[in-house]
């Protein structure tokens, strides 16, 4: 469980990179997920929450875009 926690929080440092706003965001929402089900001990239950945090890894990776304003018209 630590292992995809720590996972997800690098990714986060990674996709959001010099995006304070997203960052935060985030990391609240991260712990927020973990914290409401620390207390889980179906295996089963904490099995398929751990797939879906790698899914959403994966996501994050694959699937967030960052722009950057060069111009008053341009990303």
């Amino acid at each position: 469980v630590l292992k995809v926690f720590k996972l997800l929080h690098r990714t986060r440092q990674e996709v959001f990179k010099n995006d304070t706003r997203a960052l935060e965001a985030a990391r609240q929402k991260i712990n927020e997920e973990f914290r409401n089900n620390q207390d889980e001990t179906s295996q089963e239950k904490i099995n398929e929450l751990l797939k879906i945090a790698s899914d959403v890894e994966v996501i994050l990776r694959t699937s967030v875009i960052q722009a950057v304003h060069t111009d008053s018209d341009k990303i």
